[in-house]
């Protein structure tokens, strides 16, 4: 293996553009050990080829106590709660918290939010039509996933900016990515507000989400209760940050390729594989992490057993080796074939939400507001700091 480098992630141009940062490792060491900026090392994998495997091989792992002797955090509990959702289990613990919460994410169930959604979308575009300008992220990308996923879960409208904050602080503490996550008082804060709001919902049940998992039942067992808050932080940050990123990373590119939005603004029935083209385009999840449980090869480069390995999705998806032309957006591509949510038995169990979502808020958008352009140069965006979503601050926008 290429001897360790600094990390590609610490840098100016990683923040204005990882995609170039990207074709650079995928040429010079698509397999290549480095140094995360709160100081993990980790090895990362680039190409589409080695990314698509690895997310299959069941030998590489989420929870990392599968893979290395247990640590003392882990040894005094400390990290239960993180390795206790789907997101950080292997099976069969898993299968079954999988099972347990797919109920609530059917496809079936989701499109039958499709007119609510559509009311929400259209909401947010009345208030702001009249300004002839807005946040597109304020004012139109936060607001509609966070209102879904609030009212999926039960939680009161006026909850919904302390769960973005505490979301953000969550991925800002590493928890997507670090072996030890630097979690503080938000998560406390968050685990107390689920706590009560399961607590309600033991007393008063209704139809929404908690109340399917509180009774969710998987060959007689149901979640334990440390399992059940876990997935719902899960189901909060999953359930809007990565949309949020989806709607606003997706709008500046077509805002930066107008020829690509005039023919998905002239084609109404092009939104659905010009999503996928926008999934693959703009990677609202840019990397993906996983352990070696046991000593494996990736692109005849050796992964010693206990490796931190970091699949970088969105370097995959702009591999040149799979697809034509990946630097161009192209929403007529006939199949994208992408790896934004991820493969095998992780693949995001929230895709037909996000998809839906997604399509509406696009054609909401494209039709709503036929003027639509950017008020500041895009080069004046500011990114998130997190690296392992990328994700706008802002997007002014004027119309």
């Amino acid at each position: 293996m290429k001897k360790q480098i600094e990390s590609p992630f610490a840098g100016p141009v990683y923040k204005s553009n990882p995609y170039a940062v990207y074709e650079q490792m995928r040429r010079d060491a698509p397999v290549q050990k480095t140094v995360l900026p709160n100081g993990v090392e980790v090895t990362l994998v680039t190409r589409y080829q080695d990314v698509q495997a690895a997310l299959k091989d069941a030998r590489l792992v989420k929870n990392i106590n599968n893979a290395r002797p247990r640590g003392l955090l882990s040894k005094l509990g400390f990290d239960d709660m993180n390795n206790s959702h789907m997101l950080k289990a292997d099976p069969p613990e898993h299968t079954r918290l999988r099972g347990l919460a797919n109920e609530a994410f059917k496809p079936k169930y989701i499109n039958q939010l499709r007119p609510h959604i559509e009311e929400i979308a259209n909401g947010l575009v009345d208030k702001v039509q009249a300004n002839g300008k807005m946040d597109l992220i304020a004012d139109f990308a936060f607001p509609l996933p966070i209102t879904v996923i609030s009212e999926m879960l039960g939680v009161p409208v006026s909850d919904q900016h302390k769960f973005h904050d505490w979301s953000s602080r969550l991925i800002a503490s590493g928890v997507l990515s670090s072996e030890t996550p630097r979690m503080g008082a938000e998560m406390l804060q968050l685990l107390n507000y689920m706590r009560g709001l399961v607590a309600d919902h033991r007393k008063n049940p209704r139809g929404d989400v908690v109340s399917q998992l509180i009774e969710a039942r998987l060959d007689g067992q149901g979640f334990s209760e440390r399992e059940l808050l876990a997935t719902l932080v899960l189901m909060l940050v999953a359930g809007h940050e990565t949309t949020v990123n989806l709607i606003g990373n997706g709008m500046l590119a077509l805002l930066q390729n107008p020829e690509q939005m005039q023919k998905l603004r002239a084609d109404p029935a092009l939104i659905k594989p010009a999503l996928e083209e926008i999934l693959r385009y703009v990677n609202p999840v840019q990397i993906v992490n996983r352990y070696a449980a046991e000593d494996v090869e990736i692109n005849g480069q050796p992964i010693p057993r206990g490796s931190h390995l970091l699949l970088v999705l969105a370097s995959a998806n702009h591999d040149p080796g799979y697809i034509e032309a990946p630097e161009q957006l192209d929403v007529t591509r006939e199949e994208a074939r992408h790896v934004a949510f991820s493969q095998g038995i992780h693949y995001c169990l929230g895709a037909p939400l996000a998809r839906l979502e997604g399509e509406i808020a696009f054609a909401t958008l494209l039709k709503r507001l036929p003027n639509l352009r950017l008020e500041f140069a895009p080069e004046a965006v500011t990114w998130r700091p997190a690296f392992e979503l990328r994700g706008l601050q802002s997007l002014p926008v004027v119309f």
